[in-house]
């Protein structure tokens, strides 16, 4: 494989084997580091050959939706191992990514330091000023910047610069619609970004993550856990706590509240610092009536922001946003 690697000029190579047995096929594949010919990733699909073009369907979208995420961890332990002095901004953008879904206040202005030195080097690097973008409005997410209106306008610009310079990347396409969705521009503009993010490339695990949000945002709750459930089954190694606490949302605004509250809780025990499912797990637990447990979190969320009840805004359906609210005010009420 090292040979193939080095013949082809490529650093990872995908191979696989077909069997047949009877009237049963079993398909192989695994990507392999041509450098050190370590094996990142294996798996095997089985079907019948009557089935034949339903498991080659499978296959293609099982392997396409791993291949990026494993790739893209591969090169994170890579650039993680260069030295600072050395870094480009891709090396920069690359040390800034596995932060995207950490939620902790000290690592968001590292991080944003560099994504800010990446965007110094090269002005019209989609991909890091779309990701520059997101962490602005995790500032605002968690309430921890003092000028709410500042980073807004800054979040927008980021996302519109990045749109400007790579509007067919799916990695920015993702990212930036959530963000100026967040931030209270059009929906439905929002929408229209993250559709043609999945007509890019319909594997991309984390643009069905960001659809799944931004049909939380419009009010389609059942649409939002189907595509949480994609993202998740298209890389399953990724971090469980958001997409859970995604899907605990839609059970909470679907009023589905004992299957919401598990999900919330084990959204915030793998994310301690994400003040969102914090929020909801508390306005849960206020309306199935067990206002100690609500209390308590209200507690917990006090220890790492200091907004506890937002505006709510970004829930376009009026009758989901004053349904949160309202178990989330009486909750932190109770704690006053």
């Amino acid at each position: 494989m090292q040979q193939v690697g080095r013949e082809l000029g490529v650093r990872y190579v995908l191979e696989g084997s077909v069997r047949k047995a009877a009237q049963r096929v079993r398909i192989t594949a695994q990507l392999i580091d041509a450098l050190t010919g370590a094996h990142l990733w294996a798996d095997r699909f089985d079907g019948s050959l009557e089935d034949i073009f339903e498991l080659q369907d499978k296959v293609a979208t099982s392997v396409a939706g791993v291949i990026e995420p494993t790739l893209q961890a591969a090169e994170i332990r890579r650039s993680a191992n260069r030295p600072t002095n050395d870094l480009t901004a891709y090396d920069l953008y690359l040390r800034a990514l596995p932060h995207q879904f950490s939620f902790g206040s000290d690592r968001n202005t590292s991080v944003l330091d560099l994504l800010g030195r990446a965007i110094e080097r090269d002005p019209n690097y989609g991909p890091a000023l779309a990701l520059a973008a997101f962490y602005h409005a995790q500032l605002d997410v968690n309430g921890w910047t003092e000028d709410t209106e500042t980073t807004r306008r800054a979040g927008i610009d980021l996302a519109r610069r990045a749109l400007r310079a790579a509007p067919d990347d799916p990695e920015v396409l993702g990212p930036a619609a959530f963000v100026l969705a967040w931030f209270g521009q059009d929906i439905d503009g929002a929408i229209g970004l993250i559709d043609r993010c999945l007509d890019l490339n319909p594997s991309f695990a984390r643009g069905w993550y960001w659809s799944a949000v931004l049909r939380l945002f419009a009010g389609r709750p059942d649409l939002a856990i189907e595509h949480f459930e994609t993202s998740m089954r298209l890389s399953p190694r990724n971090r469980f706590g958001a997409p859970l606490g995604g899907i605990g949302i839609a059970l909470f605004f679907s009023r589905r509240f004992d299957e919401a509250a598990a999900k919330l809780l084990a959204s915030v025990e793998q994310l301690p610092t994400f003040a969102l499912p914090y929020q909801f797990l508390a306005s849960c637990y206020v309306h199935m009536g067990r206002l100690d447990e609500a209390r308590e979190i209200v507690a917990r969320l006090r220890a790492i922001t200091p907004v506890v009840v937002p505006s709510g805004s970004q829930f376009r359906n009026p009758e989901h946003r004053e349904l949160f609210l309202s178990g989330l005010r009486l909750a932190a009420s109770e704690v006053e």
